[in-house]
């Protein structure tokens, strides 16, 4: 793993232990976090009453190939293109296959996947980091 990356995680690492233990001692749950290339999963949440699901994408990314989870998994490359609900999750279809509480934390903890802002739909996050780029200035167009 590069040094960039490996300072990256670390950052982000040290943030959102900040934020969670700020909100732990405040009582109140963390607010909704997201980076570029996040999914959030609204196909159901809003009608349950729970926040949507934030799936993040690149810290899995960076974890595993694609194959893993859009083959062997069966995820469709389309954001709200699969129909996830927490039955087939705990089935130990779709996230459930790794969210067992064996290779990973288990459904008990709802607030870790659950953190998005209610009423937001289905989509691919987009970054904030794009508005901090600055455009390339237009040019005129050219004289014949």
């Amino acid at each position: 793993m590069s040094p960039l990356i490996r300072f990256a995680l670390l950052r982000w690492r040290l943030l959102t232990g900040s934020l969670i233990l700020a909100a732990v001692l405040i009582g109140t749950p963390p607010p909704a976090m997201a980076e570029y290339g996040d999914i959030v999963i609204n196909n159901y949440s809003d009608a349950a009453g729970m926040r949507p699901a934030v799936f993040p994408h690149w810290f899995h990314r960076i974890r595993f190939r694609c194959k893993v989870c859009h083959a062997d998994l069966g995820f469709k490359f389309k954001a709200g293109g699969d129909h996830i609900n927490m039955l087939k999750i705990i089935d130990g279809e779709y996230c459930g296959a790794c969210h067992n509480g064996n290779i990973a934390w288990s459904v008990e903890n709802c607030d870790l996947c659950h953190s998005g802002k209610p009423g937001t739909p289905t989509q691919v996050h987009e970054s904030t980091l794009q508005q901090l780029v600055t455009p390339p200035p237009k040019t005129a167009p050219a004289k014949k």
